[in-house]
């Protein structure tokens, strides 16, 4: 079954086409992005994937606006030299990444005119995300009218947490009226690391118990228990829970009154400057993590302090997944940090012996693309480096719900 999964941004659209069966039967057969969408010249980077060899295409052209940069992934993927497919009818079913429609759905659903509608009333907790990604269903709507399209929502995992956990200790009318609470995010990674660490390790899904910590420029964890998600570090939105690459993480409220006090910054300066100009970024100048590292091993103080406040605020939720799982199977790092930067998993995971955390030095700095454990040899936990696939549990999901299996 051929499913296309889009990603829409604000000023870019990213794809993917995949022939799919099943989780372990599929083939991608192109992958995209398009970029600077508006912008006086826009960029299309376009691969193919055909008997086993990769071939990119690059072009620059103004696109000004979405529905030039989708017609522009139409006419490549049905491009009789650099295209994988005849006609744009050939695919079966659109898969959209959605940031978030609250407390709605829970699940992934087929787009109706009602769910478009309830997107857009969440514009206002999703401002950067919501829109873009409403924009872009109704510009694959228009070209591919015969396939299903289906929302995969990027805060459904996390809908499964209890009160106690996605509360804030705020007026609680707050909640009620104005749907105040810890939605959490990159949902379908954690979603799709814990399936992954299930078949892994042998065990039921249902009897599988994790802490999920996906670290890229956006950085979040979960704590799963019995396959589900019961807590996680990301709020409202994707500023609150860990150091990441220009964002904050946890912070004093009453801090940006402060500052906003004496620079004479505005709430919007503020919010701007907590998700771009903070994080590993604010520290050292960098956002980077391959930067950062290197600048740390070279000597640079800023970098090292950078270094050691990422490390240090995962070690302290770790520990507090510790006390609300029981019987934690296993640590799983995955995304571009967690499965390519050795040297952050073993500041990470050092120190943490005596919570079962034993990593083994030398299975930790081998290189390896595929699934596999890094601990030591009779360590009572499990640590885990999982590559993500956002993309393919996107394509499963569109896939379940068009077909029901």
């Amino acid at each position: 079954m051929k499913i296309l999964v889009i990603n829409a941004g604000s000023s870019s659209i990213k794809y993917q086409l995949m022939d799919l069966a099943d989780a372990h039967r599929y083939a991608v057969l192109a992958s995209g992005l398009v970029e600077k969408i508006g912008e006086a010249t826009g960029r299309v980077t376009h691969t193919i994937f055909t008997d086993g060899q990769e071939q990119r295409f690059v072009e620059e052209n103004p696109l000004k606006n979405h529905h030039e940069g989708m017609s522009r992934v139409v006419a490549l993927l049905t491009d009789p030299q650099r295209g994988v497919i005849r006609d744009a009818a050939e695919i079966e079913g659109v898969g959209h990444r959605v940031l978030s429609c609250g407390e709605v759905y829970s699940d992934t659903v087929r787009i109706t005119p009602k769910v478009k509608a309830t997107i857009r009333e969440f514009f206002p907790l999703g401002p950067l995300h919501n829109p873009p990604n409403l924009m872009g269903i109704e510009v694959a709507e228009e070209f591919f009218p015969r396939a299903p399209q289906v929302a995969v929502f990027d805060t459904a995992f996390h809908q499964t947490m209890p009160p106690k956990a996605f509360l804030y200790a705020v007026p609680y009318e707050w909640y009620t009226r104005h749907r105040l609470r810890r939605y959490g995010f990159h949902g379908t990674s954690h979603k799709f690391i814990t399936q992954a660490t299930a078949e892994f390790i042998g065990k039921p899904l249902a009897k599988t118990n994790l802490i999920s910590i996906h670290l890229g420029n956006g950085c979040s964890m979960a704590a799963v228990r019995h396959g589900k998600c019961v807590d996680t570090s990301m709020g409202v939105t994707p500023l609150e829970g860990l150091i990441m690459g220009t964002r904050s993480g946890d912070m004093d409220p009453a801090a940006l009154e402060y500052i906003m006090g004496l620079t004479g910054m505005d709430i919007h300066q503020m919010v701007n400057a907590l998700n771009k100009q903070s994080g590993l970024k604010g520290i050292c100048g960098v956002n980077d993590m391959r930067e950062v590292v290197e600048k740390a091993a070279g000597g640079d103080a800023q970098a090292e302090t950078a270094l050691q406040m990422f490390c240090y605020r995962i070690q302290k939720y770790i520990g507090a997944y510790l006390a609300v799982v029981p019987h934690v199977d296993a640590i799983v790092f995955t995304a571009g940090i967690g499965q390519n930067s050795a040297p952050v998993r073993e500041r990470i995971c050092t120190g943490l012996g005596h919570l079962g955390i034993r990593l083994d030095l030398a299975k930790n700095a081998a290189r390896a693309n595929g699934p596999r454990a890094i601990h030591q040899a009779g360590a009572p936990l499990q640590i885990l480096v999982l590559p993500t696939n956002e993309e393919l549990q996107i394509a499963l999901e569109t896939k379940q719900n068009i077909t029901g299996a």
